[in-house]
């Protein structure tokens, strides 16, 4: 329950602070490709660390790694309250993310094991979803409403999550006496990245999280400047709105996920990931508040049945081999590397002044059609394997 608290505390925080810090670009009158930037300087965070956060959280008890992350996160979001570049701020709460990340999935692997692990990543799951459905709509509307008074409570949050850490219990090291000279570290790393990539199972989770929230952060994004297009409407917190129907949606998906998939069967996951696709497509061309709505939270059930079993796969495969953190730190290289990659594509589509509509269509598609290959690979390389 304190992995859980700390988690929804720290999650709210990031969501909160993402839109509160859109309000501020918005104030400063920066351009509109900017923002997809502001995500990409987050993002550049988790890959520039990805080889040393892996190590990071197996070299140090877990949870005391999670209340140093957080409170970089609370640091980040005090620099750009009191007026710093917020571009500034945003990467120190990037640099505490990416601290943060393979210590709060590592943690779950040593709490729990085998199928219970996918209802363990599926509770995980379910809250912060809660979480980022809370925290988008504070952060919408508390903008709309004052943006100092936004921004306090990013920090306030930050400093609950902080709190909350206090509470894991100490548990072992997971690797201890590990070498910390950088050489060293990168090889390991990438050592690490050979070996989950040569196994089967391994690769596939990695691709197909890597590739649902890279288009999952565009979707975001996405959405900020779809609303005034598609739906006229200017304001901070319709975008946030919807974002909290993909929240929901999510939560249901989790929860159905751990129900129904096993470790044994999670390839029953893939008609989700490419019905993804499809209803982003249909979900671009719509023009009406109410079939938008509808459509996110399929979106979000479709996201949460997907990702949930891949999660709990790669934590369970990753613990086995390279230690669950730089299980989880390969991972995040990965999905940071889709993010980084999605976000430029979307950002210079803006840039060159292709409509958010278009977009959304053409990503949609392509999602699609990306885990519909996957699907088929995966299967020609069970049968291979056979």
């Amino acid at each position: 329950m304190a992995v859980i608290a700390a988690q929804f505390f720290s999650a709210f925080g990031d969501n909160a602070l993402l839109f509160a810090t859109l309000a501020v670009l918005k104030q400063l009158v920066y351009p509109d490709w900017s923002q997809p930037v502001l995500q990409m300087v987050f993002v550049a965070t988790y890959i520039i660390l990805a080889p040393f956060v892996g190590q990071l959280a197996d070299s140090f008890a877990k949870g005391r790694v999670m209340m140093f992350a957080n409170s970089l996160k609370l640091l980040g979001a005090l620099t750009i309250c009191v007026g710093f570049d917020p571009f500034l701020g945003y990467s120190l709460v990037g640099i505490g993310a990416a601290a943060y990340s393979p210590a709060k999935y590592g943690i779950l692997g040593e709490l729990t094991g085998g199928d219970t692990l996918v209802k363990a990543n599926g509770l995980m799951e379910s809250s912060t979803i809660a979480a980022i459905l809370l925290g988008s709509v504070a952060g919408g509307f508390l903008a709309d409403w004052d943006l100092t008074g936004a921004l306090l409570t990013c920090v306030l949050v930050y400093g609950l999550a902080v709190a909350a850490n206090l509470l894991i219990p100490t548990l072992a090291v997971a690797r201890a006496g590990l070498s910390w000279h950088p050489k060293q570290v990168s090889a390991s790393f990438f050592q690490a990245c050979a070996i989950l990539w040569r196994d089967g199972q391994t690769r596939f989770s990695l691709v197909g999280t890597s590739m649902f929230w890279g288009a999952g952060v565009t979707l975001r994004f996405l959405l900020v400047l779809w609303v005034p297009v598609a739906l006229g409407i200017v304001d901070n917190k319709t975008p946030t709105l919807l974002n909290g129907m993909v929240a929901i949606g999510i939560v249901f998906g989790a929860v159905a996920a751990a129900k129904l998939v096993t470790l044994k069967t999670v390839a029953r996951c893939m008609p989700a990931g490419v019905l993804i696709g499809v209803a982003v497509l249909l979900f671009s061309l719509q023009h009406h508040a109410v079939n938008a709505y509808i459509l996110l939270v399929c979106i979000g059930m479709l996201g949460g049945f997907f990702v949930v079993p891949l999660n709990a796969l790669l934590q369970m495969r990753g613990k086995e081999s390279v230690g669950a953190g730089n299980a989880i730190a390969v991972q995040n290289l990965g999905e940071n590397t889709a993010m980084l990659l999605m976000l430029g594509l979307y950002s210079l589509a803006i840039k060159l002044g292709v409509s958010p509509v278009a977009t959304g269509a053409g990503f949609g598609a392509l999602f699609a059609l990306a885990i519909a290959l996957l699907w088929g690979w995966q299967g020609v390389q069970i049968r291979n394997k056979r």
